[in-house]
């Protein structure tokens, strides 16, 4: 049967742990994975602009040994020359995997539900799992036991916190979402999470004060305002002033490091000082995309 990865939770905590393991191995020995997808064709289709996403996909599924097709679909949405489903029937006859970035989850499951071959969530309104796959590899090479290490994610309560809960949680990993409460992150991914960490010994919590936050050994941020939404940009930045990532901030948790996905509106979410820091992990964190996206490739391909 076909795996896919659309939220993270196809993987149990220790398949995840797995995935960090094999992601180093793969950094560190590539020459051992070079044609680990060879004669593999993957489809890359896209409805939103992207920088990292697309490089880390292109690039590491060539280091594999396999053939990256991009369809660029941001002019119009999958599904409204023909449906979902005929899409992702299509590609099964073509392709040996699909990785979509979308706007609508929905879309994600229609493809999944049609299709014959692994999909994978680039990134949708609700989650960024592959986001977070390289974020917690990034913290796994700076610290080397996740387990108990804590993380303040501060700011929109977005798809990118929505994936750090559930894979942090996986992991053994405290995590913290500071953000206003008319901006807080979706409660049907704090209960998943809240699950998984019962099962793992994370905690998990959701809070909406700065002065709660406590010490933290990490402190996360993402752009206020994600592609496709419809918040006011204005709005988003006068209700989340008080939440911007800066060296404030970092001296009253303790902080070690700083993270952000990208793209970083300087001084806006975060200080451009410090997300040039030597603190600031944001560069690793790219670079890790393709690492831990190789790996969850080589996972779904069974090219391990």
């Amino acid at each position: 049967m076909q795996k896919d990865y659309l939220t993270g939770l196809e993987f149990s905590p220790a398949q995840t742990e797995g995935l960090l393991d094999l992601a180093l191995l793969a950094k560190q020995q590539p020459e051992k994975f070079q044609h680990a997808l060879s004669g593999k064709s993957i489809v890359m289709l896209f409805e939103k602009p992207s920088l990292r996403t697309r490089m880390s996909f292109e690039v590491g599924i060539q280091r594999l040994g396999g053939q990256a097709i991009y369809l660029d679909h941001k002019d119009e949405r999958i599904g409204v020359r023909e449906s979902i489903a005929d899409y992702a029937r299509n590609f099964s006859v073509w392709v040996h995997g699909i990785i979509a970035r979308v706007f609508a989850h929905q879309t994600l499951t229609e493809l999944a539900k049609n299709a014959r071959v692994p999909v994978v969530n680039a990134l949708c309104e609700k989650l960024h799992p592959c986001q977070a796959l390289a974020d917690y590899l990034s913290l796994k090479e700076t610290y080397g036991n996740l387990k108990g290490l804590k993380l303040a994610y501060v700011g929109d309560g977005n798809n990118v916190s929505h994936s750090l809960l559930l894979v942090g949680a996986m992991l053994g990993v405290n995590v913290t979402v500071l953000t206003p409460q008319k901006y807080a992150c979706k409660a049907e991914w704090l209960d998943k999470a809240q699950t998984l960490a019962a099962q793992t010994g994370a905690t998990v919590r959701l809070i909406h004060q700065p002065n709660q936050l406590g010490q933290q050994d990490v402190l996360y941020t993402d752009t206020w305002v994600s592609m496709g939404e419809s918040k006011s940009a204005s709005e988003l930045e006068r209700v989340l002033k008080p939440y911007q990532l800066n060296e404030t901030m970092v001296a009253e948790t303790g902080a070690g490091h700083v993270m952000h996905c990208q793209p970083a509106h300087r001084d806006v979410e975060i200080t451009s000082a410090l997300f040039d820091s030597n603190i600031c992990l944001a560069m690793r964190q790219a670079e890790n995309r393709l690492h831990a996206q190789n790996a969850l490739l080589l996972n779904l391909f069974n090219a391990a």
